[in-house]
Order: structure tokens, then C-alpha cells, then sequence
């Protein structure tokens, strides 16, 4: 195999977003975090508490979501969630920037939005991963097309003192020709772009449409040091049997990646 077990595991937080999620289901997820030792789980604010008396002493972290999905609480409202969520044992988050604002042109308030959550975090020691949602992004704005908008992003959150960038919330339905809801999440090229335009000091997340093993390499491949999933325990039951038939003799090929077609 190309990576350790232990490489691509500490790669993935296990998300447990959904908005049906019920208690017992989060407590399965946490579960499921500590069983396949796993970076972090990725939950709502108000689970966190739980979720870190559920995952101490099991070395998966706990992360929460900031002005989740859509970013649009004030900036103090983010703030305060992010100071509480941290109080409750938070030790990553998870914001969503303002695309209204963005999409507007108006980047110091995008910027000072960012700002707060990082200051706020970084003072009681967290992390903060900051989410574009690309899907709503790739006509660009503010005079910028997609690309220069989300490299512009990508800067902008660096000075603000993110320590991750990140596609997607897995949420960012967008609708199709066909008159659905769907959407790509974390594509190839936009990871690629994202990790080109932030320093080495700055981290990248992939979130959404990645369900398999081989999704999971090619995130790591593309520079890629985290990667938001649900679909926790195939990929990783999958890299054991691939794992197992290669000791065995038999290797075991990877699937051809399926980044960027939708779900989460």
C-alpha cells in the first residue's frame, strides 16, 4: 500500500452533520471515530460537550462547526459560538465564510469575519478550518472569474490566520440542469489551486465526494492533510482488505478515484 493505515486515518474527520442526526446516532459516529482511530469528529455545537466526554483518552480530536452551512450569522455570533464550542472541549473549528460578502467584493469584512473566529480559537488553543463552498463559486465574482476567487480566498484566510482551507461544507447543493440539487465538492483542480495558493504553513481540506479508498489517496497526493467523510468505515475496512490481500500475495489494485460527483 502506498500510505499506512495510521497516515490515512489521521487524515479523515469523521463528519456527523446531517440534520437528522439523533443522539444515539451521534454516539454510534464517536463510537466509530475512536474504533478506526480516526483525526477528529466533525459535529454541531451542541454536541460537542458529549462528544468529548464520549472521546477522551482515545486520541481523536473534537471538532466543531462554525456558522454552519451557510455562513451567515454576524461575526460576533460566530465568534461567541466558536468561544463556547471551545469552553465545551473544541479543540478544531470549523467556520464558514460570508459568500454573500465575498460574492459582493466586500473583502475586509469577509477578512475581519475570518479574523474573529481565528483569534478567538487560536487564543484557547484550537485550530480553525475555513469553508468556501466551491460549488457556489465557480462563475467567480466581485470582477474575479472562479479561479482568481477562490485563489483571492485562499490569501485572504491566510492573513487572517486560518490554518486550513477547505472546499466544502457537503451541504452546498446546487441545482443541475436537470432541475436537481447536487453538487461536486472537493474536485481535483480545486484542490490543486488551493493548495498552490496558500503557503506551507497553511493546510488543505478536502470535504465532499470523497467516498473510497482511492478518493482518500488522491486527496493525500494533491497536498491534502485532512479530508471530511462519512463514508469512514469503507474506506477504511477497505484499505485493511487491500492491506491483507497484499501481505497475502494478492494485491489488491485501487479503484479509479471518484472525486467531485456529488454527495456526502
Amino acid at each position: 500500500m502506498k500510505y499506512t493505515y495510521e497516515q490515512l486515518a489521521k487524515m479523515i474527520d469523521h463528519s456527523l452533520l446531517h440534520p437528522t442526526l439523533t443522539d444515539q446516532e451521534l454516539e454510534a459516529g464517536c463510537k466509530v471515530a475512536a474504533q478506526y482511530g480516526v483525526a477528529s469528529v466533525c459535529i454541531k455545537p451542541y454536541a460537542v460537550r458529549r462528544a468529548a466526554e464520549l472521546l477522551q483518552g482515545t486520541g481523536v480530536l473534537v471538532g466543531a462547526v462554525i456558522g454552519f452551512p451557510h455562513g451567515n450569522a454576524i461575526t460576533e455570533a460566530k465568534r461567541y459560538e466558536t468561544e463556547l464550542a471551545c469552553q465545551d472541549g473544541a479543540v478544531e473549528i470549523d467556520m464558514v465564510l460570508n459568500l454573500g460578502k465575498a460574492l459582493s467584493g466586500d473583502w475586509n469584512y469577509v477578512e475581519r469575519d475570518v479574523k474573529a473566529v481565528c483569534d478567538e480559537a487560536h487564543q484557547r488553543g484550537a485550530q480553525v478550518k475555513v469553508i468556501f463552498e466551491n460549488d457556489y463559486l465557480t462563475q467567480g465574482g466581485a470582477g474575479l472569474n472562479g479561479d482568481e476567487f477562490k485563489k483571492k480566498l485562499c490569501q485572504l484566510c491566510e492573513r487572517a490566520g486560518a490554518d486550513w482551507v477547505k472546499t466544502s461544507t457537503g451541504y452546498g447543493f446546487v441545482k443541475q440542469s436537470d432541475g436537481s440539487y447536487n453538487y461536486q465538492g472537493a474536485t481535483e483542480h480545486d484542490l490543486a489551486l488551493m493548495r498552490a495558493s496558500v503557503s506551507a504553513k497553511v493546510q488543505v481540506k478536502a470535504a465532499g465526494g470523497v467516498r473510497d479508498l482511492a478518493g482518500l489517496v488522491k486527496v493525500r497526493d494533491l497536498g491534502c492533510s485532512r479530508c471530511g467523510a462519512s463514508a469512514t468505515v469503507a474506506i477504511l475496512d477497505d484499505y485493511r482488505r487491500q492491506a491483507a490481500a497484499e501481505k497475502a500475495g494478492r494485491p489488491a489494485a485501487e479503484k479509479s478515484a471518484g472525486l467531485g460527483t456529488g454527495g456526502y
